[in-house]
């Protein structure tokens, strides 16, 4: 597969800027991938396609508030800090990337909010946009935490054109939202609310979890026509016993096992056994999935619509076949749904 293949027309205004008003109320293309059929439906009838005992798989990493503004010392320029990872609790050291990058150098010292209640200096530079910056702080690391969350912003993706609000805090978070260390949203998993979890555990569907921490790396554009030279971000995953347990309960009784999204996609699949069944793993996966690809585990998908030539489209086309998912794809634009991270979603079946 070349790069040039995912590639499609997408309406600027088909891109959705909020979230709809109920998480479960936003709009459902299923696309049986066998028959080609495509049904349209709302989210909170993604009930009559889970079944007893089906396992159903979520990531349950949390998004942190990971974007600041501050100002570069001297000149006062206003500079965009994303943060990225922590690399040391005690030092306070952490990846970041900072816009516009051209501005900052090795020594460079960044004031954030008032009174400069956080200050940073930049110690190397990583990559062309990447720095690691030491924040400066004399209190305890539970009060720089506090403090960096209380500066912070929601990392709403640069599709969404507008200032993170105080509402985008709770939407850009899945309602079973875990373990910190994301900087973006699992999106799939956006749609379920609290209400619906309830009916679908009524209805006997077994729950289980991983953990991917979203890194950037999921939506770092791919600069290369031939696919195969295309490397992932590493991301850290851990897939516990308990959710080993699920899935594997689900394959053997020859139930279905629903992936909540591409980030549980690409876990599951990271962590397979040469019988085809999920083992236990903690530690990080590049796993880069387009087709053709055979998949061992999943075999339902919960997804939203993905913009042009992304590693996620990619992804979703290995699972329910590239010429399917792009004349779904055609569909969705035709019929007016919401495309990328708020937009409606697709389930796969």
């Amino acid at each position: 597969m070349k790069l040039s293949q995912f590639k499609y027309s997408l309406p600027q205004e088909l891109i959705a800027q909020y979230p709809t008003e109920e998480r479960e109320e936003s709009r459902l293309l299923v696309l049986n991938r066998t028959t080609k059929k495509i049904e349209h439906r709302l989210f909170r009838d993604i009930l009559e396609y889970i079944n007893e005992d089906d396992a159903v798989v979520f990531n349950n990493t949390k998004v942190f508030p990971a974007r600041l503004f501050g100002n570069k010392e001297k000149t006062g320029a206003e500079i965009e800090v994303f943060l990225l990872r922590e690399l040391n609790r005690e030092q306070r050291l952490w990846d970041v990337l900072v816009d516009p990058a051209r501005k900052i150098r090795i020594g460079n010292k960044l004031y954030f909010g008032e009174d400069d209640a956080l200050v940073a200096e930049v110690i190397d530079n990583t990559t062309s946009r990447g720095r690691t910056l030491r924040f400066l702080f004399d209190g305890t690391y539970d009060e720089f935490k506090t403090t960096l969350y209380r500066l912070g912003q929601t990392p709403l993706p640069k599709t969404i054109q507008r200032s993170a609000t105080d509402e985008d805090r709770e939407r850009y978070q899945t309602v079973y939202a875990k373990y910190e260390g994301a900087v973006a949203a699992p999106t799939a998993g956006l749609h379920f609310s609290k209400q619906l979890l309830k009916r679908l555990e009524i209805k006997g569907a077994r729950f289980a979890e991983i953990t991917l921490h979203v890194g950037l790396g999921n939506f770092r554009s791919v600069d290369v026509e031939d696919l195969t030279k295309h490397k992932m971000d590493s991301e850290q995953i851990i897939i516990p016993d308990s959710a080993v347990q699920v899935v594997n309960h689900a394959k053997e009784q020859q139930r279905r096992i629903c992936a909540v999204g591409t980030t549980v996609l690409r876990t599951l699949e990271s962590s397979v056994s040469t019988e085809g069944f999920l083992k236990p793993f903690d530690g990080w996966t590049n796993k880069f999935i387009f087709p053709p690809y055979e998949f061992r585990i999943p075999n339902m998908l919960i997804t939203n619509f993905h913009l042009p030539y992304s590693t996620l489209l990619m992804m979703v086309c290995a699972f329910a076949g590239y010429q399917t998912t792009m004349d779904a794809y055609k569909v969705a634009i035709k019929e007016r749904y919401r495309f990328d991270t708020y937009g409606d979603a697709m389930l796969v079946i």
